[in-house]
């Protein structure tokens, strides 16, 4: 918002300085962006009358002119001068000899043979506007002689707020003014306005079909105006300094009171009405053409002012083009009201195109000041334009509460750290123009209209803060003892398991938890994901159920910018549905190895990383825990080289080298071995039991059986395991052989065991007995024959 620093001052003026100001105002929480004065700077520049103007004889683009300049010359200056508007009775700026133009002095000289003392401006060369067609006409009025700067008010500044969006009150000048009187304690000019007494009887039916969004209408006929006539230079300046065009007498005013007010307004062709005015809900597939000449489509959400057959404009966005007021008109309707800021908000954005009264309008305007201030619209429209007024129109329904709040004494002491004392609080909300009733130990306060954003306790003790200073508040250092925090030795971190697999060569990376459908539906065979309502791209419309396919896709990065030894992991959260249609949220690791096993070097031949390699990095990472893999199939991975990882009887996730039919669809030249793990399986740790280490010698002894080819290594281990002797310590398979030696349907496990007594030294006797039972236990499970 850009308004005038003079325009803010003749509402309230206080003695500090512009720069001053702006910290006052971004202190409070009205965050100046700039400040910038209204023209360059120069000299030497008054306002001059244009006498005569003749044709130069040696140019035909030029005209000598004779240039009274008031008490600055005994007698008119002769000033040759180029611009296409000059011509005789006009009043314009013009620079003496000595004047200093942005870069340039004006000098005595002569131009094609004639002498020229001085130069007539345009509005560029002043640095008042960049708009350069012609010389800059003033006022007939204008006083010759006087100083331009002082004549155009040229020594004032324009600031530049930007406001947070519950400050809806600041949205015109005089809502700022009103901040700065509560913030440096100085007098506020009061908003006066006289109500226009009817001078005709002519009104318009008005109806109300949506009394939920619009809660309040106001409008009055005005019947003979001169829409022609100039407006007032000192109007203009204020909308051009707040980056608003004058268009014509009538809009220049409505957007003047927007600006001062907050409140926007508009006005109607009354020639182009057909009937009443009908406040209501736009029909299905609707059409309106505004004042930008674009067309658009409505929906049933959108509110419509209209008259008995057509739409006239865009309730508290934009007026329709057919029925705006244009020059030469004489007759208008004007309208004033507070329209529900819930559903004015989002429908300008929805549309392609903001406003100013949509800006306001959905952040909300002062809802007590509307009928006023059409008043006051009238007042300056019968100044400028002249006509005559009909009586108001006024249709309410029920206005937004504005519901009484406690603030507390010791509340308020208590939430800001200071002693503020009843009497401060009871001037800083009276210096706010608050009502309020004083009691005891609390004070009760009615929120203004014109304050949406003060509901609760909370939200006053806000704006004592703001009024108080928060610089006044003194910074307090925060006490604290420094105790060392438990650590659970048990129970690992999410850190501490990267940085395990970042030591086993694997680099971390972040993706989107939203990602492409085709992954879920394809890689995970996931039927059903979480579909987003408002995706921010149409290739990321789902929530993910597993991070494979973000792993995948940085594989491709990768390769695609030549990396050929890729290991990646990822930590996130997956998403899927429960039983219940509800949303489960899961943290997952995932990892990807691709490439050689080892980077390249002379020491070591290159190999392609397997299944065996990852299947390592994963007993790493559940270190003592004890886990198993379990040959199950997986829609993402190869039949033959895929497994489910369990932590006793619980599945915590998956191995596999990826299924040949995606290895060809990504192009991948390698095998791609992926995994991914519950990060909840990943956290206890078993923590480490004394013992004493033994003074007896451990016993080896090999066993080889035969047992059929599809029998899983695992089984056998676990089952070996669970019924073993106590003085087996260890029971380890070191050699596989399939051939013709031991049939073609069987396969031969040779199995180190390890025996060992802490007691005693173990004879051949107990050796045998403990080999022979471990023997028994796979002839009775599997089967299995010794093998010769």
């Amino acid at each position: 918002m850009k308004f005038s620093e003079n325009w803010l001052r003749t509402f309230v003026n206080p003695s500090c300085t512009s720069e001053e100001l702006a910290h006052s105002l971004t202190m409070a929480g009205l965050e100046v962006e700039a400040i910038e004065p209204v023209a360059a700077s120069f000299d030497k520049v008054v306002v001059a009358e244009v006498l005569t103007v003749e044709k130069h004889p040696n140019a035909d683009r030029l005209r000598i002119c004779q240039v009274n300049v008031g008490d600055h010359a005994k007698e008119p200056l002769q000033i040759v001068c180029g611009a296409s508007n000059v011509h005789a009775g006009i009043k314009v700026p013009c620079a003496l000899v000595g004047a200093q133009l942005q870069d340039m002095e004006i000098k005595s000289a002569k131009l094609r043979g004639i002498q020229s003392s001085g130069m007539l401006c345009s509005a560029r060369e002043l640095g008042v506007s960049e708009n350069a067609d012609g010389l800059l006409m003033l006022p007939d009025t204008a006083p010759v002689g006087q100083d331009f700067r002082t004549y155009y008010e040229l020594n004032d500044r324009v600031f530049t707020l930007s406001l947070t969006p519950n400050r809806a009150d600041c949205l015109g000048v005089y809502g700022v003014a009103r901040e700065i009187s509560a913030l440096t304690d100085t007098q506020l000019v009061p908003f006066k306005t006289t109500p226009v007494s009817p001078e005709i009887e002519d009104s318009l039916d008005v109806r109300v079909s949506a009394p939920d969004a619009c809660q309040l209408y106001c409008g009055r006929i005005m019947r003979g105006i001169n829409s022609n006539v100039e407006t007032p230079l000192w109007m203009k300046q204020r909308l051009e300094r707040s980056s608003l065009r004058s268009i014509n007498a009538v809009v220049d005013i409505t957007n003047y009171v927007l600006l001062e007010t907050g409140q926007p307004m508009h006005a109607f062709d009354l020639a182009k009405l057909d009937g009443g005015i009908h406040v209501r809900y736009a029909k299905i597939n609707e059409t309106i053409q505004l004042l930008n000449e674009s067309r658009v489509v409505l929906t049933t959400d959108m509110l419509l002012i209209t008259d008995d057959h057509k739409p006239l404009a865009l309730a508290g966005i934009m007026g329709g083009l057919n029925s705006g007021v244009v020059q030469g008109i004489s007759d208008i309707f004007l309208e004033c009201a507070f329209f529900n800021p819930d559903v004015i908000s989002g429908k300008s954005f929805k549309l392609g195109f903001n406003t100013d009264s949509s800006y306001r309008f959905e952040r909300g305007v002062d809802f007590a000041a509307t009928r006023n201030i059409l008043e006051y619209a009238t007042n300056l429209i019968q100044a400028i334009c002249g006509g005559t007024a009909g009586p108001v129109t006024e249709k309410s329904s029920v206005l937004p509460p504005r519901l009484p709040v406690t603030v507390r004494v010791d509340r308020v002491q208590r939430v800001l750290g200071i002693m503020l004392e009843k009497e401060q609080i009871v001037e800083y909300f009276s210096r706010l123009q608050f009502d309020f009733s004083e009691n005891k130990n609390d004070i009760t306060v009615i929120p203004p209209s014109y304050r949406f954003d003060l509901a609760i306790e909370e939200d006053f003790i806000e704006e004592l803060a703001r009024i108080h200073g928060y610089d006044e508040i003194p910074a307090q250092v925060p006490k604290s003892g420094l105790e060392m925090l438990p650590s659970q030795e048990s129970i690992r971190t999410s850190t501490q398991i990267k940085q395990m697999l970042v030591m086993r060569d694997y680099q971390e990376v972040v993706n989107y938890a939203f990602v492409d459908k085709s992954w879920e539906t394809g890689l995970i065979q996931n039927k059903n994901p979480v579909a987003l309502k408002n995706p921010i791209a149409n290739h990321l419309d789902v929530m993910r159920s597993s991070l494979m396919g973000g792993l995948i896709a940085n594989l491709q990065f990768n390769l695609n910018r030549r990396q050929e030894r890729v290991r990646l992991f990822e930590l996130g959260c997956c998403f899927e549905r429960s039983a219940t249609e509800h949303f489960l949220q899961i943290e997952k690791l995932a990892g990807l190895a691709y490439g050689d096993v080892f980077a390249e070097q002379w020491g070591v031949s290159a190999r392609s990383v397997d299944f065996y390699d990852v299947k390592s990095d994963i007993e790493i990472l559940y270190q003592s825990q004890e886990i198993n893999f379990q040959a199950v199939q997986h829609p993402a991975f190869h039949p033959g080289k895929s497994a489910q990882i369990m932590v006793g009887a619980k599945p915590a996730g998956w191995i596999g080298e990826l299924h040949p039919r995606w290895q060809r669809q990504y192009d991948l030249s390698h095998p791609v071995i992926l995994f991914e793990l519950l990060l909840d399986s990943l956290l206890p740790v078993s923590l480490a039991q004394i013992k004493e280490i033994p003074k007896y010698p451990a016993v080896r002894r090999d066993i080889a059986v035969i047992v059929d080819n599809q029998m899983p290594v695992q089984t056998i281990l676990s089952s070996m395991y669970e019924k073993k002797p106590e003085i087996v310590t260890e029971i380890t398979l070191f050699d596989v052989y399939r051939g013709k030696a031991v049939g073609e349907h069987n396969k031969s496990l040779a199995f180190k065991v390890m025996l060992q007594d802490a007691q005693k030294t173990l004879t051949d006797d107990e050796a045998e007995a403990a080999i022979s039972s471990l023997l028994k236990i796979l002839k009775a499970k599997f089967d299995a024959a010794l093998r010769n």
